[in-house]
């Protein structure tokens, strides 16, 4: 489990990033091809990286100044900024004009904190974490609504210096470089231009995506190549309670298809979290899912939950878990075979 990312830490395979940086994008002139063009040359460039990733780190790889294929999908972000489809809610707004939709987030992205993260999980820390401002969800129990609900928050995200502080952390022995929030999605541009200014001190710093997963089916085309670790959330085993809890539509066909694209393309680690009086609706459905469709994937069952922002609307939210729902979440974990962290 996590092979290749440990492989990472010990320097005995590159960062993927690392290498979509040191390819070819696979197209002359970047800037004069349709989207249409990058996405497919994307798509062809990705499979190359994939057949190269696992090649030992003494390969002799330089990075490309320019006519990467990270250029090439720095590029593509920028051109769906201009009719946002980070997201799976596919607001269509010209973030490059007006502020953004649904998220709020506009073209220059805003973050409130970076550290080394001592509380993620213990293969990760110490990570190096950014924390975005906004988010593509509206949960009624948000802990993080102070950025997650508030896009304006924070500082702006200058990808140089944010370059300059995931370095300054590798010195401080960061294993990692996290890209959380709110949530990354609105931020992919800017997080794929910070990569790509990492350079050479990034051969070996694994990335993560830290996301609730319901990024579009372009933003994961684009982070195939740049992302080592998807770090994501599987919370509602249906529409229902996504729909009433985080106001989002369709959200098991959107997050199970990323997970399984994850799964495929790079390593994931899937968190779920356990909600008070949701373990048939939500946590059993889940587990079911995740045991016929990506088994042996690193699964971490969470009992933090605590009642936070508006989930004293919500009576049925508004406590604690029970230590009998927490018995129960172990009991269903064993009974579908996951090895919880």
């Amino acid at each position: 489990m996590l092979e290749r990312y440990f492989s990472i830490l010990e320097k005995d395979r590159f960062a993927v990033a690392w290498i979509a940086h040191s390819a070819e994008a696979g197209i002359q002139d970047i800037d004069s091809a349709s989207e249409e063009e990058l996405r497919a040359v994307n798509l062809a460039g990705t499979a190359r990286v994939r057949a190269l990733k696992d090649e030992a780190a003494d390969t002799p790889l330089e990075p490309l100044e320019e006519g990467s294929l990270l250029d090439l999908k720095l590029e593509l972000s920028r051109r769906i900024l201009a009719h946002c489809a980070f997201c799976e809610r596919r607001c269509g707004v010209d973030r490059t004009r007006e502020s953004g939709g649904y998220c709020g987030v506009g073209a220059q992205s805003r973050y409130s904190s970076d550290f080394l993260h001592m509380g993620e999980e213990p293969e990760l820390v110490p990570s190096h974490t950014i924390f975005f401002s906004g988010c593509t969800f509206s949960c009624v129990y948000c802990q993080n609504w102070d950025i997650a609900m508030h896009p304006e928050s924070g500082r702006w995200a200058e990808p140089a210096m944010l370059s300059g502080v995931l370095l300054e952390g590798i010195s401080q022995g960061s294993r990692n470089a996290n890209f959380v929030g709110g949530n990354p999605d609105p931020n992919l541009h800017t997080i794929l231009e910070t990569i790509k200014l990492v350079g050479y001190g990034g051969r070996f710093l694994p990335m993560v995506w830290n996301s609730n997963m319901y990024t579009s089916s372009e933003s994961m085309e684009i982070l195939e190549g740049v992302i080592d670790v998807f770090l994501g959330d599987f919370r509602y085993g249906n529409d229902d309670c996504a729909k009433e809890l985080s106001d989002v539509e369709g959200y098991f066909e959107v997050v199970s298809r990323n997970f399984k694209t994850a799964y495929e393309s790079a390593e994931v680690m899937l968190r779920h979290l356990v909600l008070p009086g949701h373990l048939e609706c939500c946590t059993r459905p889940v587990m079911e899912w995740v045991r016929d469709n990506i088994p042996g994937v690193y699964f971490n069952l969470m009992f933090q939950y605590r009642p936070e922002y508006r989930a004293s609307l919500f009576p049925e939210m508004n406590r604690r878990l029970s230590m009998d729902e927490r018995r129960q979440a172990i009991q269903m974990a064993s009974e579908y075979g996951l090895a919880t962290s």
